[in-house]
């Protein structure tokens, strides 16, 4: 996505000393300005009020729209609806639904376009070409640990790659692992995934990663929703009939997937999963938040047994 909208803003005649590129804060982060915008959100106010001061075309490159607050996205659609497409182009990069205001303002006088997700395998392949065009070397052990590291963004993956081109001889696992040690936030279900297989270390490796971005209980919430899928699938007559109790999609995939699991599926282990699911609760709304991240880990471990069927 990025890369696309680099080449639109190239192809909009936006030198690199006139792109100015701004990341929208996480929803709930970023400090507050003297207006509706985070602080770190209102260089946009004269960029789209002005032109260059160097007399070129000034770019804006807005990244993370998905996380536009709903009067930050108006405010900023109302500053399209006067900007001078002639001395200003902008680029809007969103991994999610834009905010209503400016989906609409998007849709009425921009053009849009649309990448497919990358999943961690096609992350993989897009690394290893990158790696040769780069010319580095950089084992293979090394690149398993990058997408360890960074899973499928790309983009990071590319910021990484820039920082390591300044390496010097062979570059080792260890040195990736040594070098960037904090996970980028990742889909939820990678961990998921590894309980129900009772792959306890990739379990455990994945809740590091997740306890750096969501809070505990959110991980909890995952959780649950796996015991109470594998609860239906038990008492259900059919597939059919677990997608009609469960409240689920007809894209859902997960309903095919647990029906034909419900085999492993014992009554007495779900019963000791929801036990200890309500005691883990207890722990994260009422200790200290020292006591999450090891309780979250001790929970990990025994949902792998219990959820996996072992």
């Amino acid at each position: 996505m990025l890369d696309l909208a680099r080449a639109f803003l190239g192809e909009q005649g936006v030198e690199e000393v006139d792109l100015v590129r701004i990341d929208v804060p996480l929803r709930g982060t970023g400090d507050d300005g003297d207006g509706p915008l985070r602080s770190e959100l209102e260089p946009v106010i004269p960029l789209l009020q002005s032109a260059s001061l160097f007399g070129g075309k000034q770019g804006l490159e807005l990244v993370d729209a998905q996380r536009l607050r709903v009067a930050e996205a108006e405010l900023i659609s109302e500053l399209l609806d006067a900007f001078d497409p002639d001395s200003v182009a902008v680029a809007i990069v969103s991994e999610g639904s834009l905010p209503a205001a400016l989906a609409k303002k998007v849709k009425s006088v921009g053009d849009s376009k649309s990448v497919g997700k990358m999943w961690e395998w096609s992350a993989a392949r897009w690394l290893e070409e990158e790696i040769q065009a780069r010319g580095l070397q950089i084992d293979r052990d090394a690149a398993a640990a990058l997408i360890q590291r960074f899973g499928a963004d790309v983009a990071s993956l590319g910021q990484a790659l820039d920082q390591l081109s300044e390496s010097t001889g062979k570059i080792k696992a260890a040195d990736v692992l040594d070098r960037f040690r904090n996970r980028p936030n990742e889909p939820i279900f990678h961990y998921t995934d590894a309980v129900a297989k009772g792959d306890t270390a990739e379990a455990l490796r994945r809740l590091g990663d997740l306890l750096t971005h969501q809070p505990a209980l959110v991980i909890l919430g995952a959780l649950e929703a796996e015991v109470r899928r594998r609860s239906l699938a038990l008492v259900a007559g059919d597939e059919k009939e677990l997608a009609s109790l469960a409240g689920a999609r007809p894209s859902d995939k997960w309903v095919g997937r647990t029906w034909g699991q419900r085999g492993r599926f014992k009554a007495s282990s779900l019963r000791r999963a929801v036990d200890a699911l309500v005691r883990a609760d207890r722990v994260l709304k009422s200790a200290p938040e020292e006591m999450h991240q090891v309780t979250m880990e001790r929970l990990t471990v025994a949902m792998c047994r219990w959820l996996s069927g072992r």
